[in-house]
């Protein structure tokens, strides 16, 4: 039984734990191992697969595309659109473009990837034409810091964005002090990249990790992300072209951590005390 009830997105129920993509597709490892690594994912219930125009430059949405073409109605996918492509003249064919590389007729969830002083209006209007014309399910942001979230659910229609895509894991907490529970509030889901800690990032090496890790008997990024998804409002998102890694990763899961061991998991690392710059990656 999973302890992780998961969340939902714009009303669609989903384990709170998917596929991060960033780096598919670009010879990491072998096409073959990373379409395959996917496929463990979408079997182990890991059904979100996340991806943007940006990745590669259209190379992970290729691969995914290969990947899900005969099982898309198992995966719930998310792709994201570059700033300066948000806009009238050139959304919707950033979006098919999109589409095509994804060898799929919808997105079940579209990103604005940053915010880059764009006129807000103008992408939730586009975004809700995207809905009616049944190319997307549902629309969200990416990296928006709570006064951009503020603003957004100001203009018409933004009160329908369905997800903040951000930055976060367990040495960067920023998004609890306030965007997370606004956020929840709001009644908007989070989804979190990066919640291993990124590039140049230690966590995975930390004593008390690793010690943890062994004490519960899984890896230490499977530890990790059990700690980020704990709440149940948060959507983590690892990126994996390793069989062996996504079937690590999906114990998570399954992975309730004691108070206790919380404790001396977030000793180096507490919650933040004041609002502070949202990181982007």
């Amino acid at each position: 039984m999973a302890h992780h009830a998961g969340l939902q997105i714009a009303g669609q129920p989903l384990p709170s734990l998917g596929m991060g993509s960033w780096r598919l597709g670009q010879g990491r490892y072998s096409e073959q191992q990373e379409i395959s690594a996917l496929h463990r994912g979408l079997e182990l219930g890991l059904r979100v697969i996340d991806t943007a125009e940006m990745y590669g430059d259209g190379k992970s949405e290729t691969l995914i595309g290969k990947a899900i073409e005969d099982r898309r109605e198992q995966t719930y996918l998310v792709s994201k659109v570059y700033p300066w492509n948000a806009t009238q003249s050139q959304l919707e064919t950033s979006l098919d473009s999109s589409l095509n590389r994804l060898r799929t007729d919808h997105l079940d969830l579209y990103l604005l990837h940053w915010q880059s002083g764009n006129d807000l209006q103008e992408v939730v209007t586009l975004m809700e034409t995207m809905k009616q014309k049944g190319k997307i399910n549902a629309w969200g942001v990416s990296n928006f810091d709570l006064s951009a979230m503020q603003s957004l659910v100001e203009v018409e229609g933004g009160e329908r964005c369905a997800v903040n895509q951000v930055f976060y894991n367990l040495a960067g907490r920023g998004i609890e002090y306030d965007l997370a529970p606004w956020c929840a509030d709001q009644d908007i889901a989070m989804m979190a990249y990066c919640p291993l800690g990124g590039a140049g990032s230690h966590l995975l090496e930390l004593d008390d990790v690793n010690t943890l890790a062994a004490k519960y008997q899984v890896t230490p990024a499977a530890l990790l992300l059990a700690w980020v998804i704990r709440q149940n409002k948060i959507l983590a998102i690892p990126e994996s072209g390793n069989i062996q890694h996504v079937e690590d990763n999906a114990r998570a899961l399954q992975l309730e951590i004691s108070e206790q061991d919380c404790a001396q998991l977030t000793r180096y690392y507490p919650a933040p005390q004041t609002a502070e710059p949202l990181e982007i990656r």
